[in-house]
């Protein structure tokens, strides 16, 4: 027996479905799967309660078993239509036998036909399916934004370089610089979810542009400040940090860390994943492994660039020059982000999932009063609230804890250190620069774990071999051979080569978060990610400014090392012991 579904349209019915369950056909019996189509007209007998006239109608056999023995006759199905009728609630329909002998109704009685619609079915191969997860969703926007970042990373690395650099011939203390910075991650820690909020109300594009224009108008008024100061009689610290220059320029140094840090989440979090395409995983990790390159190398180049003018010019020359350049990029950098969006055929534009607009984490509206701290206040409240409730928590506080480690890796306290031990500055200076070309070799290898073993466990063995490395340079430490010339070199370059996995969580972690953080939360999430960082690396200075003995080296080295090994447990665990949020967030992924 089959069950028949007509669809009948009218324009002044609207859509009805009826159940014919009476018919059967003479032909040896199949499973048919197969859908056929006609426009005749019906004529419908007076045993339902509505009657229709002259209707077109759609028939439809779907995925039933057809019994071919006999035709029911008319006269059967009329004394079967007054049974059905009294329990029927629905109008029956009654379909005419010789409709049904017009050329055979075209039924499918060959089962090799089906087969044939089957073995036609689209279905890639797992190299084309390799090769469509390596190619990028939009390309032609995705190098716009390459170039993009290049423009703006060059001019943003040269001043990272140039400020502290100029502010140190001024007085030989490290005080001012410290000052400045200290001020800088206050205002990452406190305004990063207020900027990350507003990023999320407001349209990809026009936020970025002015992002970036607020970004260089810091620039170009800290640099005139520091002209300034070098055109002033010097004076002693504790009055310099009293004058009104250099309080401007504490301020224009906290806006430009804070502004800069909100264009970068903005890129790496939500505009990669748009243009490089989220369900396409080697395409986002080749594209973060890009992005981590360029800047890297801006960094290499800003800061050799710079050096090499200071080294032949006055310092306000430089300094004229770097403002220069930052007048010569903002313009380069709006036109390529207008066409980034352009050539991605407007992606950008597309409006954000889990949009917050005007809402507090509760649901509620924002103030609608004009206190702009009750504002600021709801806005870090709620960027709070929603990075603790982000699906890939342990990912992210892996990569906070990360930020720990500010003795065992390249910066000012393990320079100071390597300075007290006497060791020639040129091998301090190549040991910064390999580092930083170990975080570029780390990009290429990022993306080739990830095609070989998937996200998670390309995070998790970057976390492990940064781990182990820095065990076998902190045991070299304690053991007490590292007063001596050579050993000193060996525990140097175990942290060079610990950078490789220090630089490979970081772009896969990057991945991680971009899958598992909706892009309409993304720069609210990512702005408080980077205000934890800071509130991190701010406790670790704070520490290391009570222990500022070069005796305490070992301890403060212990301490980091122990923030790496907490960051590797942490994912780990994680990634053993996986929620159905995360197998769902990463089906794409090996591991599951």
């Amino acid at each position: 027996m089959a069950a028949m579904f007509i669809n009948t349209h009218s324009p002044s019915f609207g859509f009805f479905k009826f159940s014919l369950r009476q018919v059967s056909l003479s032909a040896p019996p199949s499973r048919v799967c197969t859908r056929f189509a006609s426009r005749r007209r019906f004529s419908f007998h007076p045993h339902s309660s509505c009657r229709f006239d002259n209707l077109v109608s759609r028939c439809s056999i779907t995925n039933t078993d057809v019994q071919f023995n006999q035709v029911a006759t008319e006269d059967e199905l009329l004394e079967d239509f007054s049974a059905v009728e009294s329990n029927c609630s629905v109008p029956i329909v009654h379909l005419k036998s010789e409709i049904l002998e017009t050329e055979s109704l075209n039924l499918l009685t060959e089962e090799t036909y089906v087969d044939s619609l089957l073995t036609k079915l689209p279905v890639l191969s797992e190299e084309e399916q390799n090769a469509l997860a390596a190619t990028p969703a939009h390309p032609a926007g995705l190098y716009a934004l390459y170039a993009s970042c290049v423009a703006g990373n060059v001019v943003e690395q040269l001043w990272n370089f140039a400020w502290p650099s100029a502010i140190a011939l001024l007085h030989p203390s490290l005080l001012p610089v410290a000052v400045i910075g200290f001020f800088a991650k206050l205002a990452i820690i406190g305004g990063g979810p207020l900027v990350g909020k507003l990023m999320d109300n407001f349209p990809r594009v026009p936020a970025y542009i002015c992002l970036n224009v607020v970004q260089a108008s810091a620039q170009l008024l800290s640099a005139s400040m520091i002209i300034y100061a070098h055109t002033v009689p010097h004076t002693s610290t504790s009055s310099m940090l009293l004058r009104p220059w250099f309080i401007v320029l504490v301020l224009a140094g906290a806006v430009e860390r804070l502004f800069g840090v909100a264009t970068g989440v903005a890129m790496e979090r939500d505009w990669v994943v748009l243009l490089a395409g989220i369900n396409r995983p080697i395409a986002l990790a080749e594209a973060n492994a890009v992005l981590s390159r360029i800047d890297l190398l801006c960094e290499i180049v800003g800061a050799s660039l710079f050096g090499v003018l200071l080294s032949k010019f006055d310092p306000v020359t430089c300094l004229k020059f770097a403002a220069g350049l930052m007048l010569w990029s903002l313009p380069v950098v709006v036109v390529l982000t207008w066409l980034t969006n352009k050539l991605s055929t407007g992606v950008l534009d597309r409006a954000k999932t889990s949009q917050t607009y005007c809402k507090t984490s509760t649901g509620e509206p924002l103030p609608d009063d004009d206190n702009i701290v009750d504002i600021g206040l709801e806005a870090i409240r709620h960027g709070w609230k929603e990075y603790m409730q982000q699906p890939v928590l342990p990912a992210s506080l892996a990569y906070v804890l990360l930020y720990f480690n500010v003795v065992l890796t390249p910066g000012s306290l393990m320079t100071a250190f390597l300075t007290q031990r006497g060791l020639n500055p040129s091998i301090i200076g190549m040991f910064s620069g390999l580092c930083a070309f170990m975080g570029v070799a780390a990009t290429f290898i990022s993306a080739d774990l990830v095609r070989r073993f998937g996200i998670l466990k390309a995070g998790a063995i970057g976390l492990l071999f940064q781990a182990s490395l820095l065990t076998i340079a902190l045991a070299a430490y304690w053991s007490g051979s590292v007063a001596q010339h050579s050993p000193l070199l060996f525990f140097l370059s175990l942290i060079v080569l610990s950078r490789l996995g220090h630089m490979s969580y970081d772009v896969v972690g990057a991945q991680i978060l971009q899958t598992g953080i909706p892009s309409g939360k993304a720069n609210i999430i990512g702005t408080t990610e980077v205000a934890v960082a800071s509130l991190a690396e701010s406790v670790m200075l704070g520490v290391a400014i009570v222990g500022n003995n070069a005796s305490h080296f070992g301890f403060l080295a212990t301490l980091s090392l122990l923030s790496v090994v907490g960051a590797a447990w942490m994912f780990c665990q994680w990634l053993l012991n996986p929620t159905d949020e995360q197998r769902r967030l990463f089906s794409f992924d090996p591991r599951f």
